[in-house]
């Protein structure tokens, strides 16, 4: 194949999953302006203890791990040193806890329309009586199948489980079962929170400056952080 042809197979790629990208895009958002216009976002919780950057963002992106594939990332990277304490983002139900598949070691938590996913995550799956447990004894987390949490609950630590390239949380949202952009979601947060005050629910540190600026960067000092 010559190198002409080459390019030009390959600019058309890109292209299409431009094209596509765009599509699904204004297939979204609708759904997102619906959603965060109905929600009080006061009572969620920033998901990472101990951040440090945003390294990937939500949408079609070159594969994380080599190759010269494109694929769809569903949610947003969060980077923070590994063993970090992850928290969870609004009160609701464990639906599942898993340590199988490019998302390591699992959770996703139902409330009420909405769908978060926290992948990647320190310890694995047990099964007691029945019931699928995610187990982190080194940082004191057990968190049960069919168990209620609050929005802001310690429920694991970062860790390098699954397909990644570096110690990061992949959170993920869904509203309805679509895929949310969850920059948009933490953008709305950031925005109501009470003028002067803006503290995360992670004690009583503040929010870091970079955290409010939802603005994608690739970190300098972190790698494009696999799934």
């Amino acid at each position: 194949m010559s190198r002409r042809l080459q390019k030009t197979l390959k600019t058309g790629a890109i292209l299409f999953l431009l094209g596509l990208s765009l599509a699904v895009s204004i297939i979204l958002f609708p759904k997102q302006e619906v959603a965060m216009a109905t929600s009080n976002w006061r009572a969620a919780s920033f998901p990472v203890e101990n951040f440090q950057a945003y390294t990937s963002p939500f949408g079609y992106r070159p594969s994380a791990t080599g190759g010269g594939g494109w694929e769809f990332h569903s949610g947003l990277d969060i980077a923070a040193p590994r063993g970090s304490y992850i928290r969870n983002w609004w009160t609701g139900v464990v639906i599942k806890v898993e340590n199988r598949g490019a998302c390591g070691t699992h959770l996703v938590i139902q409330s009420g329309q909405w769908q978060h996913t926290y992948c990647h995550m320190e310890g694995n799956v047990e099964v007691a009586n029945g019931v699928r447990y995610m187990v982190d004894r080194a940082g004191g987390i057990q968190i049960a199948q069919g168990m209620q949490i609050p929005a802001g609950a310690r429920i694991g630590r970062v860790g390098m489980s699954g397909r990644t390239t570096g110690p990061h949380l992949h959170w993920g949202l869904k509203y309805n079962g679509n895929h949310v952009d969850p920059a948009f979601i933490l953008r709305s947060m950031f925005a109501q929170q009470p003028s002067g005050v803006r503290q995360a629910r992670q004690g009583s540190s503040l929010i870091k400056q970079q955290q409010t600026q939802i603005n994608i960067q690739e970190s300098k000092f972190i790698r494009d952080s696999g799934y």
